[in-house]
């Protein structure tokens, strides 16, 4: 045990000292992707926000056409019952005898 702490010590002392000169020291850069820390992100390119512009223009036609022509999803395929034409026994009021 005391062999591996003197070589963990030499190694940490050679490294003090500069004895690995041709160790390299600097971050690894990766070039897959745009760097944007506290900045905009790169603009896409012209046919993608041409895309989502039509697509997004498409969805809203989609919603608001079936909202016109098929209302029915919304408020109910019947037409509402009128209150007043409810009796007293539909609605569960006991009789005044």
């Amino acid at each position: 045990m005391l062999t591996s702490r003197a070589l963990l010590v030499g190694r940490l002392l050679q490294r003090a000292a500069g004895g690995h000169s041709n160790a390299v020291r600097s971050q690894i850069v990766r070039h897959g992707h745009d760097w944007s820390y506290r900045v905009n992100g790169p603009k896409p390119v012209l046919a993608a926000r041409v895309g989502a512009q039509v697509a997004g223009g498409f969805m809203w036609w989609w919603v608001l056409w079936h909202l016109f022509h098929e209302y029915e999803h919304i408020t109910g395929e019947f037409e509402y019952p009128d209150p007043s034409r409810w009796t007293n026994a539909e609605l569960g009021i006991p009789t005044e005898d």
